[in-house]
């Protein structure tokens, strides 16, 4: 008789609905942008304020950032026309916790990075 060791239900499930929502805080661009975003903001503000994105991959977060509920667009009755990006309430309420994670990344950077050397001295990178 072979025995088997019980199978351990997984924590997160394929289907489980914070994956797609952890996928998209854990974007970088979309950290950056939502950090930007303390005001109402025209695209291009938001792209010159964000150097490195390009302009597809910036309309990608934005729109992500805006099916989820965290950002707004609106249209601007400009010429040329323009668009104006803000946080929505749920985008105001996700500031806080981000700012804390934000705030642990800057403490602690110059730790991390020294790890990292330290690590690399090893020959494991």
């Amino acid at each position: 008789m072979t025995s088997h060791a019980p199978r351990i239900a997984p924590r997160f499930v394929s289907t489980c609905p914070t994956r797609p929502i952890l996928d998209q805080v854990a974007d970088k661009w979309s950290m950056m942008a939502l950090t930007v975003l303390e005001e109402p903001t025209r695209f291009n503000e938001l792209r010159r304020q964000l150097e490195g994105v390009t302009q597809r991959v910036l309309t990608q977060t934005l729109r992500r950032l805006e099916r989820n509920g965290l950002v707004t667009r609106r249209v601007l009755e400009t010429s040329p026309v323009g668009v104006e990006y803000s946080l929505t309430p749920l985008g105001h309420s996700f500031r806080e916790p981000f700012t804390r994670l934000y705030e642990w990344t800057l403490d602690h950077s110059d730790e991390i990075e020294r790890a990292q050397q330290d690590f690399d001295r090893r020959g494991n990178g």
